[in-house]
């Protein structure tokens, strides 16, 4: 009797639509992000003494959640959130990395756990 048995060839699988394959590698390498448009992207005078922040909650955790999703430092992510502003046609200002970084301590960014191996 063999020691070890081998184990069978796994299976080949033939590719017969070219076109349809090209297309959904094509789809799967797509980046697609919502940014609504009439999104208070500054902050509305709260009436406190002292200058009020620049940025609403919800863009500093927009740009926060780019952050944790794409594992980015501050400086990267204030870069990619201008390029992505940019592409959408918004001229909004982009939050620098010290604001990011002030902020961040009082925002709690909600992402749901994903696993290793599943989707975003």
């Amino acid at each position: 009797m063999p020691r070890c048995m081998s184990k069978p060839p796994p299976a080949r699988y033939r590719t017969t639509n070219w076109s349809s394959y090209n297309a959904s590698l094509r789809k799967r390498g797509s980046l697609l992000i919502w940014v609504d448009k009439d999104m208070t992207w500054r902050a509305p005078h709260d009436g406190r003494p002292g200058r009020p922040p620049v940025f609403s909650d919800a863009a500093i955790q927009l740009c926060l959640s780019i952050k944790i999703l794409f594992k980015l430092p501050l400086r990267q992510t204030a870069g990619m959130v201008a390029s992505l502003l940019k592409l959408a046609g918004l001229d909004w200002p982009v939050p620098d990395f010290s604001t990011l970084c002030r902020r961040q301590k009082t925002l709690a960014v909600q992402v749901p756990y994903r696993r290793a191996d599943g989707p975003l």
